[in-house]
């Protein structure tokens, strides 16, 4: 794949982001009258931008975690923070947690703790004499996704009269009542995890050398691995407690888009994060447009990602 310049790339992205925004508030059914203003910035507007910032999410999450395991194929929920959050929004909601926290619906807020968790064990699991071996902490966070992930099974088996409310959280959705007050969830985390993300893209940019040489540069890569895998962690945990579990954005974006401009993150992460905010709000508006059902946005993704991930997949091997 030919690669073009990231400023050219950002420079396309910005107005496209814009359009794909644009599309989001137009699509689906009709309204016409009094109520349309009231629709629109009440309910299209702040869905088309929390798709957005979700995809932009992951797209950040993915970015960070394929560039600290150096594995172009790792995701947003390698070291187990979905199962984390998933384990965490299914007991609020199978056990009826009604207290909110911090203004926080108890799923969201119990989402975010699962996650944190997830990520906190992971990291502790994986420590040995002060240092986190990569492929240690990659099979800690399997691990511990894997346990969560039995005690979600174990969860859904209760018989819970929200029993459809845990299945839509589940496969994902920008279905939701109050779609301002998450984009105030995922907005700040987003731009937190973005922002160390930044400050630490030339380290990130050594560290794919290998860890001796990056450390040979002045790289201090434990404190490296902690502020990335927090970062990650942090954005891909605020996509997840707010629209529940939607994959291959955070995988396939990230190496497509390395494909494009380049391995520099200081580059790379501002394209994927437009990237995956573009993605994900186009997969909203045509999920919307394909149907007067609300198609879970987690099942739209897969339907595409997963095609291409086995074409990557294929591609990959043929060069071995």
């Amino acid at each position: 794949m030919k690669r073009i310049p990231s400023a050219l790339a950002i420079a396309a992205l910005v107005p496209a982001a814009a359009g794909a925004l644009a599309l989001s508030i137009f699509a689906g059914e009709t309204v016409t009258g009094e109520l349309t203003r009231d629709i629109v910035l009440e309910y299209r507007l702040p869905r088309g931008i929390l798709a957005f910032l979700v995809g932009a999410s992951l797209g950040a999450s993915g970015v960070c975690f394929q560039g600290l395991f150096r594995n172009s194929l790792a995701d947003p929920f390698v070291v187990g923070v979905s199962s984390g959050a998933a384990l965490g929004a299914v007991g609020a909601i199978v056990l009826g947690f009604h207290t909110t926290v911090l203004g926080l619906a108890p799923p969201t807020a119990a989402a975010f703790v699962g996650a944190a968790i997830a990520a906190v064990l992971a990291y502790t699991v994986a420590r040995v004499r002060g240092r986190v071996p990569i492929t240690t902490l990659l099979l800690a966070g399997s691990a511990i996704g894997s346990f969560a992930g039995a005690l979600v099974s174990i969860l859904i088996l209760f018989n819970s009269p929200r029993w459809s409310e845990v299945v839509t959280w589940l496969m994902g959705s920008m279905t939701h009542p109050d779609p301002w007050a998450r984009v105030k969830v995922v907005g700040p985390c987003l731009a937190a995890s973005v922002a160390a993300m930044a400050i630490h893209a030339r380290d990130l940019n050594l560290i794919l050398l290998g860890e001796e040489s990056a450390r040979q540069l002045g790289v201090e890569a434990e404190r490296l691995k902690v502020i990335l895998l927090g970062a990650g962690a942090l954005a891909a945990a605020g996509a997840v407690a707010t629209c529940g579990m939607i994959g291959f954005v955070g995988l396939i974006v990230p190496h497509v888009c390395r494909r494009l401009v380049g391995p520099d993150h200081r580059m790379l992460l501002p394209v994927t994060v437009l990237a995956g905010g573009i993605l994900l709000t186009l997969a909203d508006a045509a999920a919307r447009m394909a149907s007067s059902y609300p198609l879970p946005i987690g099942a739209v993704t897969a339907l595409g990602g997963a095609p291409f991930f086995v074409y990557i997949l294929r591609r990959r091997s043929a060069k071995m």
